[in-house]
């Protein structure tokens, strides 16, 4: 068969630091625990003052590497998936790659919100079925989302939180591996949610600190329906391009931002619960972070076996989505 690309392993890294309901009920003076735990929010872990995004995404990348058995020198490519960099320049992948001791890799971060990670893993599984210059890309998604946040407003501080997710994508001549993937956006969303100071449109200031324009802010409410409209029909379509169905993935996981709007889609797809997975309980919503993260925690309690269709469908900002299908060769 023809080179392919197989996700030979995977990692994850949360910060020490959790706050649960009962925090916030305190902090915000109301009981939003009773709204927050039937949407399945109850923990999210938060960086400490001194830990950053690198931090994240270095520790996560290690334990891929070591969960597949490969050196940090024998890496190819880093793609660090992210919303929250390290710095504005250099790439946060330049400060990983460092940190990893992965000398003989090339890096570049990549940014369409938390549609990131899904967006890596298509480009570098490309990377490894079209050059053989590229056996081993680690794709790495980080989240420190709790370092723009604003602490009296409670529709963002007790939902986003911190966390990197990684996998290493790997060359084989005899497993199917990545069989495709679809990406999708629509600009038009692009002052809806975000971060709007720091780049050069708001250059830093007193004036829009004052404003408080360095916190994520929601300034438009999107479609309610935006995932769960979009989601069911990224998952027919790949599908369908890869030349299966439905009815035949084995495992899916998709953003993890709502608990509700994932056990729609499933209803919508004909798909049992039983083939998903989520981790908001745990770790609240860590953007580019929480498919890996999912991923991660879904593979440490053996919910995927050899053989199985995987499925991921990230959507995100701005906004953009998108979704790869794999032959689960882990």
């Amino acid at each position: 068969m023809s080179r392919s690309a197989i996700i030979a392993g995977t990692g994850a890294y949360v910060p020490e630091k959790v706050l649960d309901n009962k925090y916030f009920n305190e902090l915000l003076g109301e009981n939003v625990d009773a709204w927050l735990r039937p949407m399945n929010y109850i923990e999210r872990h938060i960086c400490s003052e001194n830990e950053s995004s690198a931090d994240l995404a270095a520790s996560a990348g290690q334990s891929a590497l070591e969960n597949a058995g490969v050196k940090p020198t024998e890496v190819d490519l880093i793609i660090v998936a992210t919303d929250t960099p390290e710095y504005i320049s250099p790439a946060t992948g330049s400060v990983v790659q460092h940190r990893l001791g992965a000398v003989n890799s090339a890096n570049y971060d990549i940014n369409c919100a938390c549609a990131a990670f899904c967006t890596a893993v298509d480009l570098g599984a490309r990377y490894i079925m079209t050059d053989s210059a590229y056996s081993n890309v680690l794709v790495i998604g980080v989240y420190a989302m709790s370092k723009y946040l604003d602490w009296t407003d409670k529709t963002t501080c007790t939902i986003f939180a911190d966390g990197a997710g990684a996998v290493l994508l790997q060359a084989s001549e005899t497993k199917p591996g990545f069989l495709g993937g679809i990406l999708i956006a629509d600009g038009s969303y692009h002052d809806y949610m975000g971060i709007y100071m720091g780049g050069t449109k708001t250059p830093p200031s007193h004036e829009a600190i004052d404003r408080g324009e360095h916190f994520l802010r929601f300034l438009k409410k999107f479609p309610p329906d935006t995932n769960s409209s979009r989601w069911p029909t990224l998952v027919r379509d790949v599908t369908k391009k890869c030349g299966h169905t439905v009815k035949d993935i084995d495992f899916i996981l998709f953003t993890q931002i709502n608990i509700t709007t994932i056990k729609e889609v499933m209803q919508e797809l004909g798909l049992p619960l039983k083939k998903t997975h989520w981790i908001m309980h745990k770790y609240g919503y860590t953007g580019s972070a929480c498919i890996p993260i999912a991923l991660d925690d879904a593979t440490n309690e053996n919910k995927l076996k050899e053989g199985d269709l995987v499925c991921f469908v990230g959507s995100g900002g701005g906004f953009s989505m998108a979704t790869v299908l794999f032959r689960w060769a882990y």
